[in-house]
């Protein structure tokens, strides 16, 4: 919601090359209480006028020689491309309305004036306008904060992918049918994937029992199992993982970490 201050703060201005009219717009302005009133006789000045200042509402005259209202909001439509154009035109010429509005107008004010009507529509078109700035501005708050928020979660990821990496020989992560989707270091090599006589050389007791782990999506920590190498050698890896689940609970695989102990298991 807008309050009547911020409508009545809002930056106005009137083209019309006849100074009675804008002598009777001003004062109509400011007896209904608006503060920052500009006014221009020379239609070739308004796009410099709204490049510089970007006005909340132009006040145009549609009949005024050697350069138009049409031709006035042609030159302002490239200011605010894919905005909103904040032009309510003056005219006497009923006919002139419809083309008005196809031009890029968001409203018209007949002459001769209305002075309620006149008002009433000012300070709608103006309310219009203010909330679709704060609607814009909100966005670019909100873009801003998605790309500061991703940024950080980035840098979050990159110091754990970074701490995991130091504190582990490789780190997974897999999907609900136990399919790898994202690794470091040597998973692959450790855990002899795409070996075909792998399955052979795992201890059965300890494999099954991390598998049950699994099956039931319990997270596991420091689980120490075993295998024989293909010279006879044992080699002991220890393990971590967790369950991941999103947003609706629903499990969607597992992630953790490893480390090849067989030189501390020797040593014990």
């Amino acid at each position: 919601m807008l309050h009547a201050t911020e409508i009545l703060n809002a930056s106005i201005l009137i083209v019309d090359d006849q100074e009675a009219n804008v002598m009777l717009l001003e004062q109509v302005l400011r007896n209904a209480g608006y503060t920052r009133i500009t006014s221009t006789m020379e239609p070739q000045a308004v796009r410099a006028l709204h490049q510089q200042h970007r006005y909340d509402l132009i006040l145009l005259d549609l009949q005024m020689p050697e350069m138009d209202g049409f031709e006035v909001m042609e030159g302002l439509r490239d200011l605010e491309a894919g905005s909103y154009l904040p032009v309510l035109v003056i005219t006497a010429q009923p006919g002139h309305k419809l083309r008005a509005l196809q031009a890029g107008a968001k409203d018209f004010v007949a002459k001769p004036f209305d002075l309620v009507e006149v008002k009433t529509r000012i300070h709608n078109m103006l309310e219009v306008r203010l909330l679709y700035q704060k609607l814009a501005d909100y966005n670019k708050s909100l873009e801003l904060a998605v790309q500061e928020r991703t940024a950080e979660l980035r840098e979050s990821e990159a110091r754990f992918q970074r701490f995991t990496e130091l504190s582990s020989d490789w780190y997974w992560e897999q999907d609900a049918e136990g399919n790898l989707t994202r690794f470091s270091g040597p998973v692959a090599e450790m855990l002899g994937i795409g070996s075909a006589d792998e399955p052979q050389r795992w201890n059965a007791t300890e494999r099954a029992l991390l598998d049950e782990k699994i099956a039931a999506r319990e997270p596991f920590l420091d689980f120490i199992y075993s295998r024989q190498n293909a010279d006879g050698s044992m080699q002991y890896l220890q393990v971590s993982g967790e369950p991941m689940f999103d947003q609706g609970s629903r499990f969607v695989g597992y992630r953790g970490i490893g480390l090849d102990i067989t030189a501390r298991q020797q040593k014990s």
